[in-house]
């Protein structure tokens, strides 16, 4: 299949590891011209070089931190600039930390929102000028399951990635005009630094091992086994996609059939 991502610009946050450079990597794979952001410049440049000896496709990299309103501005503006134009934006962020509710405070709340939702509002925002531009843009939001199913422990997530899919919701109405499709892309358990970091976290506060946590999870997906960052990334690629002609305002679940809502 024809993907229609030769010589397309890509802009993907949050792209120096984890999902966001398995998505940039998948995007490089088809002939884009891949934008990558990220708050680390050491992590940037590792991310730039593992792509480019991958795909052998110039890759194009600028320091972002996303809850800084200012270097938004300034990122997407160098992606047009470099890339001569913008078709594609990935959102992303690091996850919020996790707790329960009687763990947050105002401050808490406050880094949530403007890590999760508010990222994704400002991204969005300062790409759609260029998208219309490019006569026919592509958003993808990457988010969790739990704007399905909420996870035990992880409230700050629960709450605001619920927020940005029904941002994706609205957003699908008004851009349609503009031939703008927009989509959430929602990974369960995928092999990445962030899974490590949550099995740790409740493996030390519950005082079991954290095999014991990660075998409990494995039980509750039905392939049996964590996803790869590729197959995430294939998925998100294929709706920031020019394939993806009549999917919008969707949300797509990426997680081996670990939830089981309808």
């Amino acid at each position: 299949m024809d993907l229609g991502l030769r010589g397309k610009s890509v802009f993907v946050a949050a792209a120096s590891k984890g999902l966001g450079l398995a998505t940039a990597l998948e995007y490089a794979r088809e002939g884009a011209k891949v934008m990558i952001a990220s708050r680390s410049m050491e992590q940037l440049v590792d991310a730039q070089k593992e792509i480019q000896a991958a795909t052998g496709q110039q890759v194009n990299m600028v320091q972002m931190d996303v809850t800084v309103p200012e270097d938004i501005v300034h990122a997407i503006q160098t992606a047009v600039a470099l890339n001569g134009g913008l078709d594609i934006v990935v959102t992303n962020a690091g996850g919020p930390h996790g707790g329960g509710f009687a763990d947050m405070v105002d401050a808490d709340w406050n880094q949530g929102f403007e890590l999760t939702l508010m990222s994704t509002i400002r991204l969005i925002r300062e790409s759609l000028p260029h998208l219309r531009s490019s006569g026919a843009g592509r958003i993808v939001n990457i988010s969790s399951i739990s704007i399905k199913q909420p996870i035990e422990g992880l409230i700050l997530s629960n709450v605001f990635r619920a927020g940005v899919y029904a941002l994706t919701k609205s957003l699908a109405t008004e851009l349609a005009a503009d031939r703008i499709l927009i989509n959430t892309i929602a990974p369960g358990r995928i092999a990445t630094d962030r899974i490590l970091q949550l099995d740790g976290k409740r493996a030390q506060a519950e005082g079991i091992p954290m095999e014991q946590i990660q075998e409990e999870a494995l039980l509750q997906i039905p392939l049996g086994r964590l996803g790869t960052p590729e197959e995430f990334g294939k998925a998100a690629v294929f709706l920031g996609s020019f394939a993806n002609t009549y999917v919008t305002g969707q949300s797509l679940l990426v997680d081996g059939g670990m939830v089981k809502s309808l």
